[in-house]
């Protein structure tokens, strides 16, 4: 371990990111069917002729691939060519977009409606759209922005449309066909619909893969997807998903294209549409099908103010650079290009190494609100308020102060952070508590979050008309909704917060130990953050680094001290923390002591969060963020991945075996045993 190599690491705060503009501006000045209306002639690739969506089809249709996947499944199915090939035409048809300027121009018209009364600015990197721009004519080009909102997608094409950039072709999923003349207006927009899964259905995936890789080669537009592959209903980037990743580059690697510019774009939002929705969602109440209906009945949010938004369009990515050294593409050879083939493990750890290296890139550039900071302190204050049994609020000058003292800290780790230095830091907390008032409560100065208010008409206690369940659940959505904000630093944190963490952890100050200790917790964790795979050493390193430049850390040369000022910044780390880990602590619980050997897959999730509400309920459990669904499944998935549980097949569904002792080896390592009925343990 190359623990002395602490100081290579590049100083985060040397990054030089571009500047905004309000697109917004201009649009509260002039004419919003004069825009909608004005002239469109977007730049293509090498000056390419638009296609058709009839023309595109078609050549799907008679690609060498399709016919090849054809056969095979005519073969494999008994069923005659012509049947199969008429089943693709269907398929295909219900697959593709078919873009009109017309409906653009619509959604142009009322967007802009509905943007200037919902948000306050909408700003974007001038200088990412002239990259962008210059991208489009090279090379074809593939858009990923971050996905935190139904909203994004529309966001990323009326940009696009504001600054006459060739509009996306947007991979969407098919809950969006049962909305009545609005799912037609999305595909006429550029969406093309696919199924969330294809399990073993080949024609569709080649239908599918086709498509996409024909529209990328013949550069008829960006091809926009997100790699995550659903929206992150937790604010903190998920594990990439590879499948649209492995088809964009193919093109590249089998020596179809000459190089594909992949360019992250990450869309920051200063207050979430969907913050309440999705803390339900992690609760387990089922989130509403969308409908054109249900659309309608969401006209409600217009008469809120959600802030701003940022929108950052990174550098774009060549693919022909990421694979230099790392690819031997003379293995395409080998084989006709039209014939499937699963690609070969240097292949695969190529895409997923990017997949990570380009969700990273989009959390760099994710803009942070002085919001973000201040409902980290709120939820920290309140979690100390729940040990020590009180419920008084911070005072408002002294959250200011906390808030600064973050403000700093973050800048110095290299935050993209919008905090407005030329207004007082007092009237900059006070707007954001204003703008996010249904989560907070100001009284008398004091601030805290809204949870008794969500207890319902005769607040909490004994006295309470609601249901303790029912009252610890609406209590459950101020912290989750609040949390989904503090999320949005995490990446920010987290390397210096593992190393917090493990220093308080480790058996010494050794820095062997505690490197151990990091590299356990780092494992552990690595379905919870955007950790790449490989890449301990250097996460610890820049971890040193951050904690030495700020004061926080000493390092003689075997030890590891905290400095005298070092210890408010590691406790401020490790809090950070705390609630993933009593949740991973938790889950392991359950499993030692409620799991049965083997448990059906489906019964986990309802069966663990039954047994945390009960613990919740009985006082034993400080954070409510363990109830969210997302820290279970990671937690589960962590558990899996260590071997700890394993997925066998059950007669009719899969089935999860628990080995309890490597359980709780685990549980014991991250750091003690939760509470049981029979022992109070103060430190939870």
């Amino acid at each position: 371990m190359a623990v002395n190599a602490l100081y290579s690491h590049r100083d985060p705060m040397l990054k030089k990111r571009d500047d905004f503009e309000d697109i917004l501006e201009e649009r509260r000045n002039s004419s919003d069917l004069k825009y909608a209306l004005r002239c469109y002639t977007p730049v293509l690739y090498k000056g390419v002729t638009p296609c058709t969506s009839s023309m595109l089809k078609s050549m799907v249709l008679q690609s060498d691939q399709l016919h090849y996947v054809i056969n095979q499944v005519s073969k494999e199915t008994g069923k005659a060519t012509d049947d199969v090939k008429e089943e693709a035409s269907a398929i295909l048809e219900e697959m593709a977009q078919c873009l009109q300027l017309s409906t653009v121009r619509f959604f142009a018209f009322t967007l802009t409606k509905a943007f200037k009364t919902l948000f306050r600015s909408i700003c974007v990197n001038e200088d990412g759209i002239q990259r962008l721009q210059q991208a489009i004519q090279e090379h074809p080009v593939v858009l990923l922005p971050s996905h935190r909102s139904y909203m994004d997608f529309l966001l990323m094409s009326y940009i696009l449309y504001t600054y006459d950039v060739a509009l996306p072709v947007i991979a969407a999923g098919m809950d969006f066909m049962g909305m009545k003349f609005v799912g037609e207006m999305l595909r006429m927009s550029g969406a093309f619909f696919i199924r969330r899964s294809f399990g073993g259905d080949k024609l569709y995936w080649a239908l599918f893969s086709e498509y996409v890789k024909t529209m990328l080669k013949n550069g008829f537009a960006p091809v926009e997807f997100f790699l995550e592959g659903t929206r992150s209903r937790t604010s903190k980037s998920l594990t990439p998903k590879l499948g649209l990743l492995n088809i964009v580059m193919d093109p590249f690697l089998k020596g179809e294209v000459f190089d594909v510019n992949v360019v992250p774009v990450s869309i920051s939002y200063e207050r979430v549409l969907e913050e309440t929705l999705y803390a339900r969602e992690l609760l387990g109440i089922p989130k509403p099908k969308e409908s054109t209906s249900g659309l309608f009945k969401a006209r409600k949010i217009l008469s809120e103010d959600f802030g701003s938004i940022h929108v950052y369009f990174g550098q774009p990515v060549s693919v022909r650079s990421l694979a230099q050294g790392k690819v031997n593409r003379c293995q395409f050879n080998l084989v006709p290009r039209h014939i499937p083939r699963r690609p070969g493990e240097d292949i695969a750890s190529f895409v997923n190494d990017s997949a990570y290296r380009l969700v990273r890139a989009q959390e760099e550039n994710m803009v942070l609100k002085p919001w973000v900071l201040v409902a980290s302190l709120l939820l920290q204050h309140h979690h100390q308020n729940q040990a020590a049994g009180q419920k008084r609020g911070i005072a408002l000058g002294e959250l200011t102060a906390q808030a600064v003292w973050l403000r700093d800290l973050s800048r110095q780790y290299g935050a993209f952070l919008h905090w407005p230095d030329h207004i007082p830091p007092s009237e900059v907390v006070s707007s954001s508590l204003t703008l996010h008032r249904g989560l907070v409560r100001v009284c008398e100065e004091k601030v805290q979050l809204a949870v008794e208010q969500a207890a319902g008409p005769a607040g909490p206690g004994p006295h309470s008309s609601v249901a303790p369940e029912e009252e610890l659940l609406s209590q459950a959505v101020i912290i989750l909704s609040c949390a989904s904000y503090r999320n949005q630093a995490l990446h920010v944190f987290v390397r210096p917060a593992l190393l917090a963490l493990a220093i308080h952890t480790a058996s010494s100050n050794q820095k062997q130990e505690v490197f151990n200790s990091f590299s356990f917790l780092r494992n552990m964790f690595s379905n919870e953050f955007i950790l790449c795979p490989g890449a301990t050493v250097q996460d610890f390193e820049e971890a040193c680094y951050l904690l030495v430049k700020t004061g926080a850390l000493q390092f003689t040369q075997q030890e590891v001290q905290v400095t005298e000022r070092g210890h408010r910044t590691l406790a401020f780390l490790s809090s950070m923390l705390d609630p993933f880990l009593q949740g991973y602590q938790v889950v392991c619980r359950f499993l030692c002591e409620e799991a049965t050997e083997t448990l059906i897959e489906k019964q986990f999730i309802p069966a663990v969060r039954k047994f945390i509400k009960k613990h919740l309920l009985a006082g034993r459990l400080r954070y409510m963020e363990v109830l969210s669904s997302d820290l279970q499944k990671n937690s589960l998935a962590a558990l899996l991945r260590l071997g700890a549980v394993r997925k066998i097949k059950g007669v009719e569904q899969e089935m999860l075996k628990v080995n309890k002792v490597m359980v709780n080896s685990l549980e014991d390592t991250l750091g003690g045993k939760l509470p049981t009925p029979k022992a109070a343990v103060a430190r939870l």
